[in-house]
């Protein structure tokens, strides 16, 4: 039994629905995957409909050729997009999935966006009788691909209880932070701790590779210690190989930290150290590391 099915074996009992999922990307394609295990009857949309043919050739389901056309009679449309532009294109106009959803029904938004649109998007949603989730996920690609993401949501509790038995499906937590918005000031609290934490990996690692030593060893001892992390476990080693061909992409997190930083601004939050970890990512970027990953920082101490 995988993973995902494991997490969901305490929502079997519910009955399957009728969902949507916009956006099958490195994330969204697997997420809409554990959608359709689960036996939950799923429309996909993807900008470049050779992705969705793709999926349903190995999902199954059917495909729409708007996002409108996806969520019509959906009674939950899951999204997974770039950026705040991409998902106010997905959800407004008359061809966004606000315009095809039934009364009550809800949008579960897993883009790593603004608080901001998060807050437009659920005032637009319940003018029109809808429900909005800001629910951004971490784990990453690993994590979308086992079904074991977590999930940080901002809305109202009786939208989210609705919508998380269905959401275990690709999840190993799925939990309401607060109101609008808290979903994503969650995750921006996450990439903070993250960019801190790879910068003084990536000194370390630099450090001791200086003084000679035997880097495997010293990180199987030190992880199990205080300095012990989630990056240290599973990036130390491929940090000292210099591997960084896979997991979250610098250009990922430079728009999530421009997010982070734009709403420090607004609640006049000091980050010095995230700021300057931004502007060591900008290097890498320079270096031709777009799409290398995250703990690519060490190369600018090489």
């Amino acid at each position: 039994m995988s993973n995902a099915a494991v997490n969901a074996r305490a929502y079997d009992s519910i009955p399957p629905r009728k969902v949507a999922f916009l956006g099958l990307g490195v994330m969204g394609y697997p997420m809409a995957g554990h959608l359709a295990r689960a036996g939950h009857s799923v429309t996909v949309y993807n900008r470049s409909a050779g992705k969705a043919q793709s999926w349903m050739q190995e999902f199954g389901g059917r495909s729409a050729a708007t996002p409108r056309g996806a969520a019509e009679n959906a009674d939950i449309v899951f999204c997974c997009v770039g950026n705040d532009d991409d998902l106010r294109s997905v959800v407004l106009g008359a061809d966004g999935a606000l315009a095809g959803m039934k009364p009550g029904a809800c949008f579960v938004d897993h883009t790593t966006a603004s608080a901001q649109v998060a807050r437009e998007l659920f005032a637009r949603a319940q003018s029109a009788g809808l429900q909005f989730i800001d629910a951004p996920v971490s784990g990453g690609q690993a994590g979308a691909q086992n079904g074991l993401l977590t999930v940080m949501c901002g809305g109202q509790a009786s939208a989210f209880d609705a919508v998380k038995p269905v959401g275990m499906a690709f999840s190993k937590a799925f939990t309401l932070m607060g109101a609008s918005g808290a979903g994503q000031l969650t995750k921006m609290v996450n990439q903070i701790c993250i960019a801190g934490l790879v910068q003084g990996l990536s000194e370390a690692i630099a450090f001791g590779q200086k003084a000679g030593l035997d880097l495997d060893l010293v990180l199987d001892v030190i992880g199990k210690g205080a300095a012990q992390s989630w990056q240290m476990d599973n990036r130390g080693k491929t940090m000292a190989r210099d591997q960084f061909d896979f997991g979250f992409a610098v250009d990922w997190m430079r728009k999530d930290l421009g997010l982070v930083l734009d709403e420090a601004k607004r609640n006049a939050a000091r980050l010095p150290v995230t700021a300057l970890v931004d502007q060591f990512y900008a290097d890498v970027q320079a270096m031709g590391g777009r799409r290398w990953d995250t703990s690519s920082l060490i190369k600018r101490l090489r």
